[in-house]
């Protein structure tokens, strides 16, 4: 009697259905950050510390006053805040994968790609968290926007997609590491020169030639000359457009990449 085989399972799914297992992880992702609020306390005193730090300790010393410094200082952390809250996208992909967690997705009939896309999707919750957290305790201590509520929104809205875009590189980053603890050590020394390196805390004439070429070049200064300009007034549709045009840039390059590696890792 010849062995009975399995009747091969058709994998294939379509894109609405994938986007629907995407958006299903995504929220299974915000219910457990709601259900132990502990994994938010980075995101919530980050933006404390670096407001507190650099408005109080440095703000005198840079700018005279630290009221004067707190201007153009918070929507530059605005956006060095997502850009480290997406360090959390890697590290969250390297943990499920070494404890297995991914395996048992793939005995799931979901899109392969429906946990990554989840989880990227996931973290918008804490961008905007972390993004209320610092304008909050911003106004209370004096910041004060000089436009309107639209474009505040829409400083906010830039610097999210900003985070979703550079999460691709904390994806790739946590599938080329081997072991949770490494990712955050590789992110930081990739993300530390892109805002260090900026106009976030500094005007760009103060620093050395070779310095002041590396900020013009850097997509961060593009992104926190956007959100000064939408929160403190003046032309910002120059810098909105070289902020999309590196958002375009960045993807294009990291998306397919990350693609690749956690595919890699996963199969």
């Amino acid at each position: 009697m010849s062995a009975m085989v399995e009747p091969a399972v058709d994998v294939r799914i379509g894109l609405v259905r994938g986007l629907g297992h995407s958006l299903t992880l995504a929220a299974r992702s915000i219910r457990s950050v709601l259900r132990s609020p502990a994994t938010l306390v980075d995101t919530i005193i980050q933006p404390v510390l670096f407001l507190v730090v650099f408005a109080l300790l440095f703000g005198g010393e840079i700018a005279g006053d630290w009221q004067s410094y707190l201007q153009p200082l918070v929507p530059g952390l605005m956006v060095q805040i997502i850009l480290y809250a997406s360090v959390g996208t890697g590290l969250a992909l390297n943990t499920d994968v070494v404890k297995g967690v991914f395996d048992r997705f793939r005995s799931l009939p979901i899109a392969r790609s429906a946990p990554l896309v989840g989880a990227v999707l996931g973290d918008v919750v804490r961008y905007a968290l972390a993004l209320v957290v610092l304008l909050a305790l911003a106004f209370a201590m004096g910041f004060r926007v000089r436009t309107g509520p639209v474009e505040v929104v829409l400083a906010m809205l830039l610097s999210i997609g900003f985070g979703l875009t550079l999460c691709w590189l904390s994806v790739l980053i946590g599938m080329a590491a081997q072991s949770p603890q490494a990712v955050p050590g590789i992110a930081m020394a990739l993300v530390l020169p892109l805002t260090f390196g900026s106009n976030i805390f500094a005007s760009p004439e103060t620093m050395p030639g070779w310095l002041q070429w590396w900020v013009g070049v850097n997509p961060v200064s593009h992104f926190v000359d956007s959100t000064r300009a939408l929160m403190l007034g003046g032309d910002a549709s120059g810098p909105i457009m070289a902020s999309l045009i590196w958002m375009a840039v960045l993807f294009t390059v990291l998306f397919p990449l990350a693609v690749r590696a956690y595919a890699r890792r996963t199969r």
